[in-house]
């Protein structure tokens, strides 16, 4: 079954409109619509989404680094779907991988930031210079 049955047309009719005026749409309201999106167009949307999720003002949530990592992981997530949908997109995962590997590390997890840091390396590695553009 398609996830996108499931999605209101006119919801993914707002999300497209509102993203018509994204340069003045609060970063928030964008991750929502691409968060819409994604599951409609995912090739379209996923890039956008993963981007987004890192750009959060790192003020916004300084009190609060568990959403910033939760934030962080979505971002991974999402470049991870779209990297298996095309390889290319290799690079977005690895800056993915390196926000949410410097959250991790900023939050004492060690362990988990080194093996983050770790497939970015493997990616590299793999995909050439661009994949860390």
């Amino acid at each position: 079954m398609n996830h996108s049955a499931n999605i209101s047309h006119e919801a993914v009719l707002r999300a497209r409109v509102a993203l018509l005026g994204s340069e003045v749409l609060p970063l928030r309201q964008r991750v929502a619509a691409y968060r819409l999106l994604a599951q409609v167009s995912p090739p379209a949307y996923l890039p956008l989404l993963a981007e987004a999720l890192w750009e959060y003002d790192p003020h916004e949530f300084a009190h609060r680094p568990e959403i910033k990592l939760a934030l962080r992981a979505e971002s991974v997530a999402a470049a991870r779907r779209m990297h298996a949908v095309e390889p290319g997109w290799a690079w977005l995962l690895v800056t993915s991988l390196v926000h949410y590997e410097e959250q991790l590390a900023l939050m004492g997890r060690t362990t988990e930031a080194g093996a983050a840091a770790e497939e970015a390396a493997r990616l590299r590695a793999e995909f050439g210079p661009t994949a860390g553009r």
